[in-house]
Order: C-alpha cells, then sequence, then structure tokens
C-alpha cells in the first residue's frame, strides 16, 4: 500500500507505513519503505532513521543517495557533501552514482555554490548520447542550475535535451522552456467553461425578457377582456 500510495497520496502512504511498523519494525523491508513514506511527506529526520536502520539490517549502501539527501532536508549541505566523498559511494551502481551527483549538486546550491553545482553535475553521463533511466533528470538539473547561474542560453539548451530524454514526463522541463521562450499556455476548458456560462447568462436575461413581454401581453389581453365586459354590461 506504501507502494502503491506514495505518488499520489504521499500522507496515506505513511499512514501504512506506521502501521507496517507497528507490526513488523524488525523486517527491513518494512524498515525503507517506512524511510520513503516519511520522505515523500518531507519529514526528513524520520526517514533518515528508518533508512539507517534498514542499513543496518541489510549492510547494502543503495540508500545511501536518499540519506544524503535527507541531510539537506535537515539544512545540513555540509554533511551531505561529507557523504558524497564517503567510501560508500564506491559500492553504488551507476543509478546511485548519478543520484549521489544530484544530490552533492543541491548541497552546492543550497550554500550558494552554484558554479560548484554546475561543475558537479558535469560528468560523462551527462554528455553520454544514450538515454538511461536518469539521464533526464540529469539534464534538468543542469539546466536548472545554469539557468541560476543566469546562464539563459546554455539552460534553454539543456532544457530541450531534458524534454527528448523524459519519455515520461517525470519533469515539467517542457513548461521550463516554454516560459524561457515566452510561451503562455491557455487552458482551452476553462474558455469553453468561460463560453458556456456566458451563453448561459445570456438564455437567462433573454429568456427573462420573453417571460416579462408575455406578462405584459396577457396583462394588455386582461385590460381588453374587462372593457369588453363593461360595455356590454352598459
Amino acid at each position: 500500500m506504501v507502494a502503491r500510495l506514495i505518488d499520489e497520496d504521499p500522507e496515506g502512504a505513511y499512514a501504512y507505513s506506521k502501521i507496517a511498523l507497528r507490526l513488523a519494525s524488525r523486517v527491513a523491508a518494512v524498515r525503507e519503505a517506512g524511510g520513503f513514506a516519511a520522505y515523500a511527506t518531507q519529514r526528513y529526520s524520520e526517514a533518515l532513521a528508518e533508512f539507517r536502520a534498514a542499513r543496518r539490517m541489510t549492510g547494502g549502501v543503495e540508500l545511501w543517495p536518499v540519506m544524503a539527501d535527507c541531510e539537506r532536508g535537515l539544512g545540513r549541505p555540509e554533511k551531505a557533501l561529507d557523504m558524497a566523498g564517503a567510501p560508500e559511494v564506491n559500492k553504488l551502481d551507476k543509478a546511485g552514482q548519478v543520484e549521489m551527483r544530484l544530490v552533492a549538486a543541491g548541497a552546492r546550491r543550497d550554500m550558494g555554490q552554484l558554479d560548484a553545482a554546475i561543475v558537479t553535475l558535469q560528468s560523462p553521463e551527462l554528455a553520454a548520447g544514450s538515454v538511461q533511466p536518469w539521464t533526464a533528470r540529469l539534464r534538468y538539473a543542469y539546466a536548472d542550475a545554469l539557468l541560476a547561474a543566469g546562464r539563459e542560453g546554455e539552460a534553454r539548451e539543456w532544457f530541450a535535451k531534458a524534454i527528448e530524454a523524459d519519455r515520461d514526463g517525470s519533469t515539467d522541463a517542457s513548461d521550463r522552456l516554454a516560459e524561457l521562450d515566452g510561451v503562455d499556455f491557455v487552458d482551452a476548458l476553462d474558455e469553453n467553461e468561460n463560453d458556456i456560462e456566458g451563453e448561459s447568462e445570456g438564455e437567462s436575461e433573454s429568456g427573462g425578457a420573453v417571460v416579462e413581454n408575455a406578462t405584459e401581453t396577457e396583462a394588455v389581453e386582461d385590460s381588453a377582456e374587462r372593457g369588453v365586459v363593461d360595455r356590454d354590461e352598459d
């Protein structure tokens, strides 16, 4: 249930994780799920504690990047950078190493070191022509860092490259690129709703006029009939 709800209803996922933790806190997968549920709801201290517990149980390093990101969430970017340089990073697979690079770049930005963040993201994975699961997010982060540094032209180029790699819409790179190009999106559904409301108001006004005219006509006819009756009586 945590896995099913965490994207659409993180608070609901967190509630289920608390139940699971109460029932099976000695199961590593449960502690990991609890960590991700807490992380998704920005309970970084709680998430970090659960990730550490899961890591102690399994001895693995897969959670190292997200643990470092929890340190960022707690306002400790220096600690995140220390973790980025730890021996555990060398034990991560390629996806984990890319994730660690993203966290390290984010920590640099937290500290106001924009140029260092840009350099951190410059890597063989960023320059690779092939598209991997992490490619869109890596290119997006690089474009965003360039834009923050005032390098708009380069940022536009990398947002476009992020769009090329973003096959499942995991980023809002297309929206960011549109903003740079000065494109405004209009919600056609809202326009249609406004048109329908306008037509309804027009119909209401027209209908009111018809009713009013009909009432006046009836009043005239009644007056005419009363006049005829009066003359007959006379």
